[in-house]
């Protein structure tokens, strides 16, 4: 494939034509190509800092379960995260480091992905779930040199051996954990990419369900310029509200609450609750106005048990990621809200591998989407790289695994 102009301008090339073409994926086919990001490039810098300087549009909203509510606007995401990077830089946090960021739908969660990205260090994401000896693991195989973490969780790391220095989230503070509040006083400095496309970026652990988690590893492409897939999945586009039902340290969350969102412009909208209630997610959609909805196919069967006469609200696109949904919950959805629950699939070592796309004829109830020519050769890779092919729907390459 032939690639764009060099970013950040080749980017939003290639990410308009998605946006242009949306609902027209043959057009997609035929026109777009992987943009050649240059010789350095840094997501957090090269695009979000430049879409995020001087915007007040919202860029993350999370709704707690007794009602309070977090909106950070795209200027106030830069900034936080300029002075997070500027104080994990002071810590000792250099290029290529590896950083296990151990948090929850939390402010500090984005802000330290973008830190950590402009420091030129490694995000490590890792759930909140796992227990010392996972968490050891994970240290030692991942070569994490610091954890970030919330108070909740440090004491699973007094049996995690290894040297590493801690960070705690939140105001307590702890003997040996460094405190993370000490980030907001200081003057942040700017940041620029100082990365090349196929250096490290994400160490993401498979989920391990018939064996041990492997290591995935990706690089400042091909998530960050590769999720340009999982946008045109979504359907997301620039002024949105996109709304993603899964948890942070798994890839999913990545995909939607991260780069798939923000490669739009759009706002991720975060919905906190200890238990599901699919009646009380449905009112949030309506009066947050939802218009781009990701969820399992396991939260779909719960919501149509609830009353969706309410309507969709301002919701456009709904989609189903994970395992093919049933067709009966596809036709009960698309009964009582006009809307049709698209189908899409990928994988922690890639992007949105196959899927019904908007404006295309859907399959439900399959895996659909594997056109003719649909086909990546690799080219957002550096040069000298890996190389791989993979049918799919407007892909990055999958990632070695360790």
């Amino acid at each position: 494939m032939t690639a764009l102009d060099a970013s950040p301008g080749g980017f939003r090339a290639a990410r308009d034509l998605l946006l242009r073409f949306s609902g027209d994926r043959d057009e997609a086919v035929a026109r777009f190509r992987w943009p050649d990001v240059g010789v350095t490039y840094n997501w957090a810098t090269d695009w979000f800092d430049m879409i995020a300087r001087g915007n007040s549009a919202t860029a993350l909203w999370i709704l707690e379960e007794d009602g309070r509510e977090t909106k950070v606007s795209f200027d106030e995401m830069a900034r936080r995260s300029d002075q997070v990077a500027t104080w994990l830089e002071d810590a000792g946090v250099g290029v290529g480091d590896r950083v296990l960021v151990m948090l929850g739908n939390q402010v500090e969660l984005w802000e330290t992905m973008l830190a950590v990205m402009k420091a030129g260090a490694v995000i490590m994401p890792t759930t909140t779930a796992l227990g010392p000896a996972e968490l050891a693991d994970r240290v030692a195989r991942g070569g994490a040199r610091f954890v970030i973490a919330n108070a909740a969780d440090t004491g699973k790391f007094d049996q995690v051996p290894g040297d590493y220095t801690r960070v705690l989230v939140g105001e307590e503070r702890r003997p040996g954990w460094l405190s993370y509040r000490e980030a907001y006083s200081g003057a942040p400095r700017t940041f620029s990419a100082r990365t090349a496309p196929g250096d490290p970026l994400l160490y993401y652990f498979t989920s391990g369900t018939t064996s041990r988690p492997k290591l995935a590893v990706h690089t400042q492409v091909s998530y960050p310029v590769g999720h340009l897939s999982t946008m045109y999945l979504l359907g997301v586009r620039p002024g949105d509200v996109h709304l993603n039902i899964s948890s942070p340290g798994w890839a999913k969350h990545a995909w939607s609450c991260f780069f798939g969102a923000w490669n739009a412009e759009a706002t991720v909208f975060v919905h906190n609750y200890s238990r599901f209630d699919a009646g009380a997610l449905l009112t949030q959609i309506r009066r947050a106005g939802v218009t781009t909805f990701c969820a399992p196919p396991t939260v779909w069967r719960m919501l149509i048990q609830a009353d969706l006469s309410g309507g969709p609200g301002a919701l456009r696109e709904g989609i189903s990621a994970g395992e093919p949904l049933n067709a009966e919950v596809i036709s009960q959805v698309e009964q009582a809200w006009g809307i049709t629950v698209r189908d899409g699939f990928g994988q922690t070592e890639t992007t949105a591998l196959i899927g019904n796309t908007p404006g295309s004829p859907a399959s439900p109830g399959r895996w659909a989407g594997l056109y003719p020519g649909w086909t990546s050769s690799c080219s957002i890779l550096s040069p000298g790289g890996p190389r791989a092919r993979v049918r799919s729907a407007l892909i990055s390459p999958p990632r070695r695994s360790i």
